[in-house]
């Protein structure tokens, strides 16, 4: 299963049914689990955990060292969960000391030439589409999809089941359940046809709605919209999650787009 011409470190820990095509080189400190298929010419450096399951296609490269001058060699690492596919010339950097480790969740797609660097977290499910770019310290939750040639600012949260148009550039977290569209990026309504597919009934996806028309379309600046919905709006698990993640934005959230407000969103 292992082609003559890969190169593999010997202090490498790969189970027996990985496959490996020719010319990839792996190096000591990795673990790769069972059932996965590495195409050619793949790097998979120090500090890689692949779990069962994966693809990786040719030119990948995992595990690199992170861009970031304050790195001083600390030994982290790029965690890849079970059965997430990495396209061709996807690069992963490793982690450093702000969370020790590179994190992408099981059952994710990362389409060819994208990059995530240091430090982010990848929740399960989530698409990152082709040539999408995320900088460090970002966190995307399980579920979200960003279309391609996107940018993701560092530092910046985007929530689960939420979706990033493609050629964004983000630099505002981007909360729960919504589209997020346009230039500079902004609230384009709630992501139903997303949540429609995961399950979601239409009485669930219109409490939602309800909870982003007081955000955003409301007169009400951030803290006295949270105040009324926590006050008006009768409690369930999503209404909590996306007034969770507001409170602890740190950078702040995407805001409104006329268009959103039309249609009354």
């Amino acid at each position: 299963m292992i082609n003559p011409h890969t190169y593999i470190n010997p202090n490498a820990k790969i189970a027996e049914s990985v496959k490996i095509d020719p010319f990839t080189v792996i190096h000591g400190d990795v673990e790769i689990g069972e059932g996965t298929l590495i195409g050619s010419n793949v790097t998979i450096m120090d500090g890689a955990r692949i779990g069962r399951n994966c693809r990786i296609f040719p030119g990948a490269v995992i595990s690199a060292v992170p861009q970031d001058l304050k790195f001083q060699g600390e030994k982290t690492v790029a965690e890849i969960g079970d059965n997430t596919t990495i396209r061709e010339f996807v690069t992963i950097n490793r982690g450093t000391v702000d969370r020790w480790k590179t994190h992408v969740g099981s059952n994710c797609l990362i389409m060819a030439y994208s990059h995530i660097a240091h430090d982010c977290f990848i929740g399960d499910h989530c698409i990152m589409s082709n040539n999408c770019q995320m900088a460090g310290h970002v966190v995307m939750e399980e579920w979200a999809i960003i279309a391609g040639m996107a940018a993701i600012q560092q530092f910046t949260h985007i929530g689960k089941h939420a979706y990033i148009a493609g050629g964004s550039m983000v630099n505002k977290d981007v909360p729960p359940y919504v589209k997020a569209v346009r230039n500079p990026l902004s609230y384009g309504g709630v992501n139903s046809v997303g949540l429609k597919r995961r399950g979601y009934s239409t009485e669930r996806i219109n409490a939602i709605m309800d909870v982003y028309r007081i955000i955003f379309n409301q007169k009400l600046n951030v803290s006295q919209a949270l105040e009324y919905i926590e006050r008006e709006i009768k409690a369930t698990d999503e209404r909590d999650e996306i007034v969770g993640f507001i409170r602890r934005s740190e950078v702040g959230i995407i805001k409104r787009s006329g268009d959103a407000v039309r249609n009354g969103e």
